[in-house]
C-alpha cells in the first residue's frame, strides 16, 4: 500500500516557524544552547524553525521553548493557538495527492495569498487560462502524462481560478511577454478564445494585465517566469516561486525577495500600460476573426 504523502507546508506553519526563530534569536540563544537546556534535538528545532517539519510542534515542545525564550502571556497564547492551526490547508482537494508535491504546496500558498505578482514569458498565466488552453498547454508541457494526469492538472488549474472571484479576491498583477499572445497553444481557435478571456478578466478590479511588446527588445524577464506571493498577515514573509526544467523552487530569503521584486518593477515599467495592453490584445483578436 502506498505511503501517505505528508501535507505541504502552510502559511500558518511558516508564520509559526518565523516567530519561533525570532524569539530564539531575541533571547540570544543558539539552537545548540536550546537543545542543551530543553533536550529538544537540534535537527528537530531546525525543522520547526524552517517549516520543514512534517508535523507541528507538540504542545510540550512549544511550552518548553516559550518558557526558555521568556515569551509574554500574549505571545504564548497566540503561538500555541497558531500551532494548533498550523497544519490546516487553505485549499486542497482529495485528488491533489496525485499531483506533484511542489504543485500542491503552490496551490496551498496561492489560496492564502493576498496578492500575486506573476511574470510569464511563454504562456498565459494559469489563473487566466481557459479550459481548452490549459489542457493544450499541459499536454504540450508534459508529453508523457496520462489522460488522467492531464485531467487532474486541468481540474486543479480551473479550481485555482476561484481565488479571483471569492469574497476577498486575490489581487493579481500579471505581466506577459508578447510572445505568449502569439504562440498558438491548442491552435488558432483556442488562442482566440484565450485572448478574449484575457480582455474579460482584465475588467475585474482585482486584476491588472500588462504586456511587454516585442519592440522593447531584451529585458530582465527573458531569464524565465516567476511569481511573488504576498500574504495578509504582516509577519508572513513573501514567497518567490520559480518553475523550470530543474523543478519548482520556493525562495523566501530577503535578498531573493528584493531581487525578484526589483525585476518585476523593471518589467512593469517596460510593459505597455493596462489600457495599451488591452488595445494590443483587441487588435490581435480582431485579426483572428
Amino acid at each position: 500500500m502506498p505511503k501517505e504523502r505528508p501535507a505541504p507546508p502552510t502559511v500558518r506553519s511558516r508564520r509559526l516557524a518565523a516567530e519561533l526563530r525570532r524569539l530564539r534569536e531575541a533571547a540570544g540563544l543558539t539552537r545548540e544552547q536550546v537543545a542543551e537546556q530543553t533536550g529538544i534535538n537540534p535537527a528537530t528545532l531546525y525543522r520547526h524553525e524552517t517549516a520543514t517539519a512534517r508535523s507541528r510542534p507538540q504542545r510540550r515542545t512549544m511550552i518548553a521553548l516559550l518558557n526558555l525564550y521568556g515569551a509574554t502571556d500574549q505571545q504564548r497564547e497566540d503561538l500555541i493557538a497558531l500551532s494548533r492551526e498550523a497544519d490546516i490547508q487553505g485549499w486542497l482537494r482529495p485528488y491533489h495527492a496525485e499531483l506533484p508535491e511542489p504543485y500542491t504546496a503552490y496551490i496551498s500558498f496561492e489560496a492564502e495569498a493576498r496578492a500575486v505578482r506573476n511574470y510569464e514569458s511563454l504562456f498565459i498565466p494559469g489563473l487566466l487560462q481557459t479550459e481548452d488552453y490549459a489542457r493544450a498547454a499541459i499536454r504540450g508541457n508534459l508529453p508523457r502524462a496520462t489522460p488522467t494526469q492531464i485531467d487532474q492538472r486541468v481540474q486543479a488549474r480551473l479550481e485555482r481560478q476561484t481565488v479571483l472571484t471569492k469574497a476577498n479576491p486575490l489581487h493579481l498583477w500579471a505581466i506577459l511577454d508578447e510572445a505568449a499572445l502569439h504562440r498558438q497553444v491548442g491552435g488558432p481557435g483556442i488562442l482566440h478564445a484565450q485572448l478574449t478571456r484575457l480582455l474579460e478578466t482584465a475588467d475585474q478590479p482585482n486584476v491588472t494585465i500588462q504586456v511587454i511588446p516585442y519592440t522593447v527588445g531584451a529585458h530582465p524577464g527573458m531569464q524565465g517566469s516567476f511569481s511573488i506571493m504576498d500574504f495578509p498577515h504582516r509577519t508572513d514573509p513573501e514567497i518567490i516561486h520559480v518553475d523550470g526544467m530543474a523543478g519548482d523552487l520556493f525562495l523566501d530569503a530577503e535578498a531573493d525577495i528584493r531581487r525578484y521584486s526589483l525585476v518585476f518593477d523593471l518589467l512593469r515599467a517596460q510593459a505597455l500600460s493596462p489600457d495599451d495592453t488591452a488595445a494590443l490584445i483587441n487588435n490581435l483578436t480582431a485579426k483572428r476573426e
